[in-house]
């Protein structure tokens, strides 16, 4: 073992988020053979981020990364799970700069970016990410109601997030059922009146960001019709070029030109699939009644133009997915064009370029919202190799006992939780879901959340150190 391992033992590492990227975060520091001590803290009393709350609920393959995830706690007390801390108010970045000798900030992107066009504030005008926080059972959107009443509906995005929205939208009722969705929201679903989803992608299909992951799932999809228009498909000489150097866009181009040549199957539902076309107003009265699109065509540089052919789509409900956005963290240096945490291989960044001290990011934080969750393993191992490096060039450190964090949320009166919780809860979860022969049942209500954690004994001693 080198000097460096040996001056890494005592110290002590915050990791705030705790999904992928941060527990990906917490696996590079656990194989670095440092026995370091790590705090895992979340704003919500369960643990996994974006796979538990941003995968669609009918990728349940995808969700079983949690297999791999979960081993950060299989470390004793070497690895801390703290729920339900909000950072900013139950502990902030001062107190992390107190107590850690190092803090990884992995909070994702909370946010969305809006299509900045009149009628975008119209009712039936939503953001996509809240549409998604609700059919995933995310606390954020446990009161809230989507009017699936409407026969046609716009998705406004070429992404894979939009690909999820325009799915669960024409999914039958069985197969949403086959899911971990909560119970109120298969209610919403089954009385669903949805019948054509269209897809409205600004640039062509050479430009689209789906996944071929993602575009096979349409296959899969029971009763319904891929419709996509011959001059939706039609394409510039330098797109053939683009199409043959890149694997993954052949895999998507394939599959849409065949898409576009197969004669419809008189299914129940559709999904038109929408391309080179730009929104530009959302028109309606009280509500949404539809929206205009102006006609666009492609330039050899991958850009776009308006030609002035404008139509009006007659939809009566709209989700705006054209990017998810990092949010600023209280006092945390934020680069607000870029919407991400500035930094250098990990290491935050001040308003001059300049290093934090014991500052560090990984995820859509540090990137912005890019990649696949596997893409997060990569990343957090590059912060977490610049932060070892850190560590290593230190005489000592001066992380603080660790029952001092848990005396300052105390203190605060933080209702926090710990991995012992969580556990209750995913076993309630399991068990709902095996009474209805589904994967899991998700319970949405944080107050709901936190007393099915503590379990009947431990009501009221939420805050104790277990």
């Amino acid at each position: 073992m080198n000097d460096a391992d040996k001056s890494a033992r005592s110290a002590r590492v915050a990791v705030v988020g705790a999904g992928p990227a941060g527990l990906y975060a917490v696996h590079s520091l656990l194989a670095s053979a440092s026995p370091l001590g790590v705090d895992v803290f979340d704003r919500l009393p369960t643990p996994y981020g974006l796979v538990r709350y941003g995968v669609a609920p009918d990728n349940q393959k995808m969700k079983s990364v949690t297999r791999v995830l979960r081993t950060a706690f299989d470390h004793g007390k070497q690895v801390r799970f703290l729920g339900n801390v909000r950072f900013g108010v139950d502990i902030r970045r001062a107190d992390l700069l107190e107590h850690y000798d190092a803090v990884v900030y992995a909070t994702g992107a909370q946010g969305e970016r809006r299509l900045d066009i009149p009628g975008e504030d119209l009712p039936g005008s939503y953001g996509a990410k809240a549409f998604v926080d609700w059919y995933n059972g995310h606390p954020d959107a446990a009161e809230r109601d989507f009017d699936l009443r409407a026969h046609h509906v716009a998705v406004v995005g070429a992404g894979n997030v939009a690909l999820d929205v325009a799915r669960m939208l024409v999914r039958s009722p069985d197969e949403i059922a086959a899911t971990d969705v909560p119970d109120r929201v298969l209610d919403a679903f089954r009385n669903s009146h949805v019948t054509d989803v269209h897809l409205i992608a600004r640039r062509g299909l050479v430009q689209a960001k789906f996944t071929p992951e993602e575009l096979r799932g349409l296959k899969d999809l029971v009763d319904v019709d891929i419709v996509i228009r011959p001059e939706d498909v039609s394409m510039i000489d330098d797109d053939e070029a683009r199409i043959q150097a890149n694997r993954q866009l052949r895999t998507n181009v394939a599959m849409l030109r065949d898409w576009a040549q197969r004669p419809l199957r008189g299914k129940s539902r559709r999904i038109h699939m929408r391309f080179l076309q730009r929104p530009v107003r959302i028109v309606g009265e009280n509500r949404v009644e539809g929206v205009v699109l102006e006609r666009n065509e492609p330039l050899a540089d991958g850009g776009v133009r308006g030609t002035g052919r404008m139509e009006t789509l007659d939809v009566e409900t709209i989700f705006r997915s054209v990017g998810y956005e990092a949010l600023p963290l209280p006092d945390v240096p934020f680069d607000r064009a870029r919407s991400i945490i500035p930094h250098h291989r990990g290491r935050v960044l001040d308003g001059n370029d300049l290093s934090t001290e014991k500052e560090y990011v990984t995820g859509w934080a540090k990137r912005g919202p890019s990649g696949t969750i596997g893409t997060n393993k990569s990343d957090s191992a590059e912060t977490v190799s610049t932060l070892l490096a850190d560590l290593a060039t230190r005489s000592s450190y001066h992380g603080s006992d660790p029952e001092r964090v848990l005396t300052l949320l105390d203190d605060r009166g933080a209702q926090y939780t710990h991995w012992a919780n969580w556990l209750r809860l995913d076993d309630h979860e399991l068990a709902l879901g095996r009474s209805q022969g589904r994967p899991r049942v998700k319970i949405p209500v944080l107050r709901a959340m936190l007393e099915l954690s503590r379990g009947s004994s431990a009501r009221g001693a939420i805050g104790g150190t277990e």
